[in-house]
């Protein structure tokens, strides 16, 4: 088992800026890739971005691209998300995930841990 828990949301004016964390427990930090996914009132949970088991290696949805950047610190056992020039649209429950896999995937399903998430709001 891996056990996340997300901190740092909260209320940011547009163009403001928030870095999530997300600190691990468990198995193997290092052994998992990491990843951000959001899910806004009303919608679907969807991928923010995804950073590899060793950290050298990022993708990031369209939509965030330029904006957020996703990091990682395998001593600390922790995942962070700073989010940069933020956009009414960012408003959500932002979730730290966990996945064995090697490979990407967007889909919530394939991913194998969760926190609990973290709402971040952005106001006009």
């Amino acid at each position: 088992q891996v056990h996340l828990v997300e901190s740092g949301g909260g209320l940011v004016q547009a163009g403001g800026s928030l870095r999530l964390s997300c600190a691990a427990s468990g198995r193997t930090f290092s052994n998992y890739a990491m990843g951000w996914f959001r899910q806004a009132p009303g919608k679907e949970r969807e991928f923010v971005t995804r950073i590899s088991r060793s950290g050298g290696t990022t993708y990031y949805a369209d939509s965030v691209k330029g904006r957020f950047t996703i990091s990682r610190d395998n001593a600390k056992n922790t995942a962070y998300l700073q989010m940069n020039s933020l956009k009414l649209e960012d408003t959500a429950v932002y979730y730290c995930a966990a996945d064995s896999s090697v490979t990407l995937s967007k889909v919530p399903g394939r991913w194998d841990y969760w926190g609990q998430g973290t709402q971040v709001t952005v106001s006009s």
